[in-house]
């Protein structure tokens, strides 16, 4: 599957997030999330491997017991069904990938 840029399809997943899925395959899919400032991304966890990368802003991201301050350029891997939640801090886009592919996001494309 090939995805050429383009600012269309972002759908609202919680109140000031956004996501679109770029692209998947057979093992991994790739997501773009656009986070407003002041949201917040409730405690969860999933089956799926979850690795991102902060291209701008500033979160507070946990993963399990420990809180890390993320900022552009940082990048990190969460583990299958541990849980995690973010703080948004200022307006701010992650690249995340999943493995497997999560089903419920090929709605986001």
């Amino acid at each position: 599957m090939f995805y050429k840029a383009n600012g269309n399809g972002y759908q609202q997943v919680l109140p000031g997030i956004r996501i679109k899925t770029l692209t998947y395959g057979e093992l991994t899919l790739f997501t773009e999330f656009k986070m407003e400032k002041g949201s917040v991304l409730p405690k969860h966890s999933h089956v799926h491997e979850q690795t991102g990368y902060l291209i701008r802003g500033n979160i507070i991201l946990t993963i399990g017991t420990e809180e890390y301050e993320v900022a552009q350029g940082d990048c990190w891997c969460i583990p299958s069904n541990v849980e995690h939640r973010a703080k948004i801090l200022s307006d701010s886009v992650a690249i995340e990938v999943f493995s497997p592919v999560r089903e419920d996001y090929l709605k986001f494309k």
